[in-house]
């Protein structure tokens, strides 16, 4: 938790308040205490209890203030120009962007807090990062033109006309049911092109070509339901080329998964890499100094320490490989009867461990109000193992799964691969993360969430324990904390190699059965979740990255140096900060000079 602030001395009259604003500390515990005053500053933004002052200049803004308008005011954008691949939403972004960078520059930095200065370089990294992955899905856009921007335009015509509801377009159900018929015999026209060159787009292509497809027909039927019933006329005209449209739309998605994407079969694993020049952007949007290919690098030279280790930790169970030992854990796992309360031990005693050594503070209801839910077999599979957060999410077979699939999960969830887990999800992990987020700059996790500091720190604690010695003592816990050493490293390496290209959905599949030792069923769920698009494409790298990147900035900031922060004070202010990329984060908590030009450079694993 954030250390109390300082007191101020109590006025001697009422009129010292008169330049002062009311502000709220949070105690050990996470509640609310006293309010307390503190000088208002020229520099800030109406606060609570003055009225809105409409003349208020931006420039004025506090910079805390200016990230919640901007994330409201992109929330609000988003939510209306709300058709992906309509001019409208790209110019209305575009400028959005465009000239919240403008009035940035305005700002008086030099005379800005280290905590400022950071936000600021924060959010025009944010705005900038926009900006580009802005221009790069405009390219990808022109990928599918082909066979989507034909019927495309005039749908979003229809739809952004009943969006505005302006005085002056003046709609008519006959003229839509014209049009209607019109787009239909422009997606049969699409569906022929399919069939003849669907061979010649990628798989990523086709992928995203199936989203906007998808999106559109649910735009269309959006707008058709707004008038469907009130429109006197509308259901007479448009009724009929409505649905025959709806149908072709649907014939052509599902031809685009067929022929382009292949994901005829369920189980078909798709994904949609976005090539060296996108991972590249992200990589300077997340701060990180390194090149895809030296990444890779450092995966490799991880993964090949982790499996020394776990070939000691075999060799001490009495095998020669450490695969064999790895299955011999695999097997000890809790029967259904008890593993609901084996689970909600081991949350326990990771808790216990932190407190005990005086690690990390722990409000007491973030480790009283724990909930625990059972994640559904479908959903397994892409979360095959536990979820945390505001709760515990465990994965465990359920009496109505096929036999083989409740023995992978068994042996994917036994003991001491749980107990390599539960602290990483709750306590000091992300239930510990999320409790203190949710209290402390949370205005910072709207705009600038980054999995290298959300999956970073919960892969921290897994190393802090490691090298602590006194957590993972038995052979079988070090196995199975080292199995997701190695998981990380190969997760480096499959969404990485998938996004450059190298690799096929099918190919990562195999490197986590093969490196790792997982189950087929459990490595076909994280790949999937991986590469669906619900994850950001570095998101996978995070882990490792993150956790290396905490590991030296503790180095640094207790170990080293000036020794300014004891171990518990440093992981209550990097806790405190919220989220950041981690080399803001290191500037933060070191007193690293800050430039309004400020770009990374921390090497924070050497030359690889």
């Amino acid at each position: 938790m954030i250390s109390p602030q300082t007191q101020p001395k109590t006025p001697n009259s009422q009129d010292q308040y008169a330049n002062t604003l009311p502000y709220l500390h949070v105690d050990e515990d996470g509640g609310w205490t006293n309010i307390s005053m503190r000088p208002r500053s020229d520099t800030v933004s109406p606060r609570l209890g003055e009225a809105y002052d409409p003349s208020f200049s931006e420039a004025q803004e506090s910079m805390q203030d200016r990230i919640v308008r901007i994330s409201e005011d992109l929330r609000e954008i988003e939510n209306f120009y709300n058709i992906e691949g309509s001019p409208a939403r790209y110019t209305r972004l575009s400028e959005f962007f465009k000239s919240e960078l403008a009035e940035l520059s305005d700002v008086p930095f030099s005379s800005y807090s280290q905590d400022e200065k950071v936000d600021y370089i924060l959010l025009k990294n944010f705005l900038y990062r926009s900006q580009r992955n802005l221009a790069l899905d405009r390219s990808r856009e022109a990928e599918f033109a082909p066979f989507v921007e034909l019927f495309a335009e005039p749908i979003r015509k229809w739809c952004e006309i009943r969006q505005r509801q302006q005085a002056d377009e003046v709609f008519d159900p006959q003229t839509l049911a014209d049009s209607l018929s019109t787009i239909y015999n422009a997606v049969l026209h699409c569906i022929a092109h399919v069939a003849k060159h669907g061979s010649e787009y990628s798989q990523a292509t086709g992928s995203r070509a199936a989203r906007r497809i998808n999106e559109l027909r649910k735009h269309v039927d959006e707008t058709c339901n707004f008038y469907s019933g009130y429109h006197p006329s509308f259901d007479y005209w448009v009724a009929s080329p409505r649905a025959a449209l709806n149908s072709a739309l649907q014939s052509l998605e599902d031809q685009v998964r067929n022929i382009i994407i292949g994901a005829g079969d369920e189980n078909t694993i798709t994904g949609e890499p976005i090539g060296r020049n996108g991972l590249l952007v992200e990589l300077e949007a997340e701060m990180i100094p390194y090149s895809p290919e030296e990444l890779l690098r450092i995966a490799e030279h991880e993964y090949t320490w982790c499996e020394g280790m776990m070939q000691a930790a075999a060799e001490q169970l009495g095998y020669a490989d450490w695969r064999d030992a790895l299955e011999y854990v695999k097997n000890l796992y809790e029967p259904p009867a008890t593993h609901t309360s084996f689970v909600r031990g081991l949350v326990t005693e990771g808790a216990s461990y932190v407190k005990k050594h005086n690690l990390v503070t722990v409000p007491r209801l973030a480790e009283e109000a724990i909930t625990i839910t059972r994640i559904p077999p479908a959903k397994q599979r892409v979360s095959p193992f536990f979820l945390g957060g505001r709760r515990l999410q465990i994965a465990y077979p359920r009496a109505d799964m096929e036999h083989t699939e409740k023995l992978m999960t068994l042996r994917g969830n036994n003991r001491h691969f749980s107990r390599a887990t539960a602290f990483h999800e709750m306590i000091p992990g992300h239930r510990l993360q999320l409790y203190v987020g949710r209290r402390s700059r949370p205005y910072r996790a709207k705009l600038f969430s980054t999995p290298f500091f959300i999956e970073g720190w919960a892969l921290y604690w897994e190393m802090v324990l490691w090298d602590r010695g006194d957590f993972f003592t038995t052979p079988e816990d070090k196995i199975g904390s080292l199995f997701w050493r190695m998981h990380r490293c190969v997760r480096i390496t499959f969404s990485l190699g998938f996004h450059l290209g190298q690799i096929s959905p099918e190919e990562c599949v195999e490197l986590l059965v093969e490196r790792v030792g997982h189950e087929r069923s459990t490595a076909e769920g994280e790949v999937r979740r991986s590469l669906n698009g619900s994850y950001s494409p570095l998101y996978q790298a995070g882990y490792m990255l993150g956790a290396l990147q905490l590991s030296q900035l503790r180095r640094e900031a207790v170990e080293t140096g000036d020794g300014r922060f004891a171990e518990k004070a440093f992981h209550d202010r990097v806790l405190g900060a919220n989220v950041m990329p981690i080399e803001m984060l290191r500037a933060l908590l070191l007193g690293k000079e800050l430039s309004p030009d400020f770009k990374p450079k921390w090497r924070f694993y050497g030359d690889v």
